[in-house]
């Protein structure tokens, strides 16, 4: 596992540098790469444990990345399922490290107090992050089996650098974290959830409709209910309709409706790489004939969790750093999901494309396939600002990126100059698509702004 972590790491510095050379000239020195390394990656009988385990949580949010993508969970509820395992990780990661580093227990909702080791685990810490985070895990997602084999590939290579007590003793307490931690996911309200009546949807001429193609459910009515991890109540920042329903055609909410009818038709070829870049539909229709299939892609907070990463490799933060980014990264995400869906429901808005086909041009469609819930405020922006808020805060508003995290899914990288230009061309996503209207973008960012914000002031991890 040293090892092809080294050759991993390398690999990935290697394409970090070099990403904005031509793709001929990328993969010819990608393969050169590939046989410099490789001719060196023979093991040595004498071979030292890694300094840095930060690839541990790199590796382990990346497999769970692929799991939720496998799955096809709602936007929301991935934002849940990363937020508790890197909760879990991040209280394993600061053990030994509390002169510099301070616990979420006692400052997150209900989470009053977690297990502490009863003894000193050394080497055994890092096996105990790695059973926590993959309990957690599997826990909350249907395919355990892939979460189970990333735990077990990582595990298999921190064994041979410890003795059978530490190893040993890192399971039992990696468990016994994932157990605290799981109860008190338990308590959030999710599984209540699960067993509310359908939502009903309303005739009235301002409801939110279902909307092509799939012409589903309302997705996750009652998120807004669940429990927060730092803001006070999911309605803390509640947002009110900004615009008046309307349909005479000199009604400032009938212009509205025309500007982003008109900003979608003629869209650039540019604009609608960038919707699609920010898509985050996990499930997106394709429809040939008379079938139709979905695709599977990332999440928004999935999205957000691969920029994170960048930045955390480019700065090599060590394993607490790195948990420590990811959990609050996370935290506010899954915050910020619960404010828009609070404000979502409590508006219960009709989507753009509910009006422009019924009261403009029946033949209009749009650039992204409209989501199955309401549309105001756009909660991609929310959470996009969300992110923005802690990754500023940690790395500054000046670190430029490449953001290849989409390209699995056949999306090509797109450079930033920083996270909030980032973060600006998410919301604006939505617009170039026709899914939203620009104030259900901008509110929403300053909705997300205000959470983040929060975050930091509310959750300390530093002393």
């Amino acid at each position: 596992m040293t090892i092809v972590s080294t050759l991993h790491y390398k690999l990935n510095f290697i394409l970090a540098v070099t990403r904005t050379l031509p793709m001929r000239l990328l993969l010819g020195i990608y393969m050169i790469a590939m046989v410099v390394v490789g001719c060196n990656s023979q093991p040595k009988p004498d071979a030292q444990a890694p300094t840095n385990f930060a690839y541990l949580i790199h590796e382990l949010n990346d497999g769970l990345r692929d799991v939720v993508v496998e799955d096809g969970f709602a936007p929301p509820v991935a934002s849940r399922i990363y937020a508790y395992p890197n909760i879990a990780a991040y209280e394993i990661a600061i053990l030994g490290l509390e002169d510099s580093f301070v616990s979420v227990a006692g400052q997150l909702k209900d989470l009053d107090s977690l297990p502490k080791p009863e003894t000193n685990l050394g080497s055994g810490k890092y096996v105990a992050l790695v059973q926590a985070y993959s309990d957690v895990a599997t826990h909350m997602t249907y395919r355990d089996h892939l979460m189970e084999a990333v735990r077990d590939t990582l595990l298999a290579g921190l064994k041979p650098i410890m003795d059978d007590e530490q190893y040993n003793a890192g399971i039992a307490y990696g468990s016994a974290v994932a157990k605290a931690v799981i109860d008190w996911a338990n308590a959030d309200g999710y599984n209540q959830t699960r067993n509310l009546p359908k939502f009903t949807v309303s005739n009235g001429e301002t409801d939110w409709q279902p909307t092509p193609p799939k012409y589903g459910e309302a997705i996750e009515p009652y998120w807004g209910t669940i429990r927060p991890f730092v803001i006070e109540t999911d309605s803390q920042f509640r947002l009110t309709l900004p615009y008046q329903y309307s349909t005479d055609t000199a009604s400032e909410y009938y212009q509205l409706v025309k500007e982003l009818q008109k900003i979608t038709n003629e869209a650039t070829a540019e604009q609608i790489t960038i919707a699609k870049f920010w898509d985050c539909n996990p499930t997106p229709s394709v429809i040939d004939g008379h079938v139709m299939q979905t695709n599977k892609q990332n999440t928004p907070p999935g999205h957000w969790m691969g920029i994170a990463s960048t930045a955390i490799k480019w700065h090599q933060l060590n394993l607490a750093e790195s948990c420590e980014v990811y959990m609050k990264t996370m935290v506010s995400m899954a915050d910020g999901f619960k404010c828009a869906w609070d404000s979502k429901y409590a508006t219960n808005f009709l989507r753009p494309e509910t009006f422009i086909v019924k009261h403009i041009d029946p033949n209009w469609t749009t650039k992204l396939e409209t989501p199955l819930f309401p549309e105001f405020p756009s909660a991609h922006s929310v959470i996009s600002a969300c992110a923005v808020q802690i990754l500023t805060d940690r790395f500054g508003d000046k670190f430029g990126f490449i953001d290849s995290t989409n390209v699995p899914y056949g999306l090509a990288p797109r450079r930033f100059n920083s996270f909030k230009e980032a973060g600006k061309e998410a919301a604006i996503s939505r617009v170039y698509g026709g899914i939203h209207y620009k104030p259900s973008c901008e509110m929403g960012y300053e909705q997300g702004v205000n959470i983040g914000q929060w975050t930091l002031t509310y959750l300390k991890t530093r002393k």
